[in-house]
């Protein structure tokens, strides 16, 4: 196995809170923000911030509609999002596995 490069691991991706988005989106396909900060336990602002984050790496897409009068904010994983999800697991994987051979 080739050597770990920690520099390999997305920054972007690798935050407590945007990993949980990257996850639940990744697992559900399709959330809309509130149910997201309640399952994430996390407020507005905090989501929104790293929702941004994700969006100008194009990993996120909102679409920003309304129910009734009522704005409503769904999220998805776009491929790029969805292949970065996939190549940080890939990543991390590796890391793990190259940690058992320090031992």
């Amino acid at each position: 196995m080739p050597p770990f490069n920690i520099h390999e691991v997305d920054e972007t991706i690798h935050g407590r809170v945007r990993l949980g988005i990257m996850t639940f989106l990744a697992a559900t396909g399709t959330a809309d923000f509130t149910t997201l900060k309640t399952h994430l336990q996390v407020s507005d602002g905090n989501l929104s911030t790293h929702l941004r984050k994700l969006e100008e790496a194009g990993y996120v897409l909102q679409n920003k509609s309304f129910a009734g009068r009522r704005p409503l904010t769904q999220l998805s994983l776009t491929k790029q999002g969805r292949s970065a999800y996939i190549a940080y697991l890939d990543t991390m994987s590796r890391l793990v596995a190259s940690s058992g051979d320090m031992a």
